[in-house]
């Protein structure tokens, strides 16, 4: 699948909205809080987001114009919650179209989260970066540290669980199942999380520790723990992990 343009991206979301709005009738006004109701899509998105992490001292609306500000001065942050979106139709047979990504996927939802609490922290503003940081757990039980640098066609597919650390960076089209660590290994300090290289697909429970590479079309096994850095196209299990073989594809 091919990265759509905003406003065909938008116009198919709308009509997905609608087509189960008609369908089913309880959620026609859910829908036309979150979509319909919307004239684009990063106001949509904005008015989900900011209903789930709002809590009764910060309010929506507060957050809501959090992500307004970003999605206006950073508008490459819509362009990867795009390809986020078409990323999972892509990857999960169990998903066949947009809208049940936008409003049910909540690995989508902390990935959009995460991009505010990012952009926020490269503006400076660590505070507030930290504070959506842990509203952003609380929510979704996703764990990201704000300076993480995550590429967009990500996929945290059930996400549960998923944590990454300060330094680690995941490149674009990466899968990330439920489970998964990015973490330090406890013995360094400074630059010391996993450089996650494009099209990697890592199962879930998989922990990979400390400042080492897993090279770009690789795959981690559910389960295994990685403590030293991954080969290009390669396949690693086991605990230790160690190489077992080749994906079937390129880019898992």
């Amino acid at each position: 699948m091919q990265n759509i343009c905003g406003q065909t991206f938008w116009k198919q979301l709308k009509s997905e909205a609608q087509v189960v709005s008609e369908k089913e009738p309880l959620l026609a006004s859910y829908l036309h809080a979150c979509v319909l109701s919307h004239h684009n899509f990063e106001t949509s998105l904005s008015f989900i987001l900011s209903n789930k992490v709002s809590d009764q001292v910060m309010p929506s609306i507060t957050v809501s114009e959090m992500f307004d500000e970003a999605y206006l001065l950073a508008p490459s942050m819509l362009e990867a919650a795009m390809a986020d979106i078409q990323a999972v139709v892509l990857r999960d047979p169990a998903v066949s179209d947009f809208l049940t990504v936008l409003i049910h996927f909540k690995g989508f939802q902390a990935l959009q989260v995460h991009r505010l609490a990012h952009y926020m922290w490269q503006k400076g503003r660590t505070d507030l970066a930290l504070f959506m940081q842990s509203r952003n757990s609380e929510a979704f039980s996703i764990d990201i540290h704000p300076a993480a640098k995550i590429g967009q066609g990500v996929m945290f597919d059930h996400a549960t669980g998923i944590v990454i650390g300060e330094t680690a960076v995941v490149e674009d089209n990466v899968s990330i199942l439920q489970g998964v660590t990015l973490g330090g290994t406890g013995n360094e300090s400074g630059d010391r999380h996993p450089k996650v290289r494009e099209g990697v697909m890592i199962g879930s429970g998989a922990k990979i520790l400390g400042n080492i590479e897993i090279g770009k079309g690789s795959k981690v096994g559910a389960g295994s723990v990685v403590l030293s850095s991954v080969k290009s196209h390669t396949t690693v299990v086991g605990v230790p992990a160690k190489a077992v073989g080749k994906p079937k594809c390129t880019m898992p």
